[in-house]
């Protein structure tokens, strides 16, 4: 075989598979089904649920996590801060660290802020002030889309 067929069929074999990548059970993606539009990435649950959010008071001058996304229409575009616990942390995707933070304020998917930033990742369990710009319907691809971001932020340790 020539290196150009080898070649493509390896170009053909990830583009059957690369479809799936990322997606429950891995299968590729039915022409119908690429219709369809992304579903918001799932926020965590059941596996943070070690870290203690009771008695996590606002920051001066911030927000509650529920209060940002009351008002996410309103603040989009405009900088934010509040005060929450780190329950998850990523580092170094698409060249930044990623921190899931909560504060116990809200519910459901109003419970959970993912932060992106180039500062070095507090650990889990972790009280963090943080400030940044928050963004409305970020989609990454892969199923991963985000309906409120805070992108670039600032953390400050407590």
């Amino acid at each position: 075989m020539s290196k150009a067929f080898k070649f493509s069929l390896l170009v053909l074999s990830l583009l059957v598979l690369l479809p799936g990548c990322g997606k429950e059970g891995g299968a590729a993606k039915t022409p119908a089904a690429v219709a369809e539009p992304a579903q918001q990435h799932p926020t965590p649950a059941a596996a943070y649920t070690a870290v203690d959010l009771s008695g996590i008071a606002k920051a001066p001058g911030g927000k509650t996590i529920a209060e940002i996304y009351a008002a996410k229409d309103q603040l989009a575009g405009q900088p934010v801060t509040f005060r929450g616990k780190v329950v998850k942390t990523r580092a170094n995707i698409m060249g930044k660290n990623w921190i899931h933070v909560r504060d116990g304020s809200g519910a459901g998917e109003a419970n959970d802020l993912t932060i992106t930033t180039t500062e070095t990742p507090p650990t889990v369990g972790a009280t963090v002030v943080v400030t940044g710009q928050l963004s409305r319907n970020k989609d990454l691809g892969l199923g991963y889309k985000y309906d409120v971001l805070i992108e670039d932020g600032k953390l400050k340790t407590e």
